[in-house]
């Protein structure tokens, strides 16, 4: 089974896609491609045959650089740690925010998500894509929708999630 001629062939066609979604996270060269090297190989791993992976779309290619992304992120923020001296033995400590922020940052996501899934069904999703970072552009796109109707479901939709998060006591709208 020969598989690199066709995940070069998708590499190569979606390798602007991939930077561009690096560059905007401010990734430089080295991570750039660290990032293409990343994404050959979960398309590879996943897909595994050759006609597989030359019937890849571009939502496909994305989502596995923005996952290659956020990995790397993730990575190098799991590697901020300090050494310190501490009653003449050596203490590794993680520099960051301790366990209460998760905590609350975990609570936060899931009243979001609850939030999230009191909106109406063709607001839903596009709100969800615009939380996670995509430009209206793309979310249009992968949609098939026009501008106008992205752009209007899009404001309706996070007025209508500011209305939710007001009613639960989250934002600047909160009813307590």
């Amino acid at each position: 089974m020969q598989l690199s001629p066709a995940l070069e062939k998708v590499v190569t066609g979606y390798g602007a896609m991939v930077q561009a979604v690096g560059r905007r996270r401010g990734l430089d060269e080295a991570d750039l491609d660290e990032i293409m090297q990343d994404v050959r190989i979960r398309i590879w791993k996943a897909l595994g045959s050759s006609e597989r992976i030359g019937q890849v779309n571009t939502s496909y290619v994305y989502q596995a650089a923005m996952s290659a992304v956020c990995d790397l992120i993730r990575r190098r923020r799991g590697d901020r740690t300090e050494s310190i001296e501490e009653g003449g033995e050596r203490a590794i400590v993680e520099s960051g925010p301790g366990p209460d922020v998760g905590y609350e940052r975990r609570e936060l996501a899931q009243q979001v998500g609850r939030a999230l899934d009191q909106l109406g069904a063709d607001q839903r999703p596009v709100v969800r894509m615009y939380l996670a970072g995509y430009p209206q552009g793309e979310i249009q796109a992968l949609l098939g929708w026009t501008e106008a109707k992205t752009r209007n479901v899009l404001y309706r939709g996070l007025a209508q999630l500011r209305l939710v998060l007001g009613r639960t006591g989250i934002g600047p709208h909160a009813t307590r």
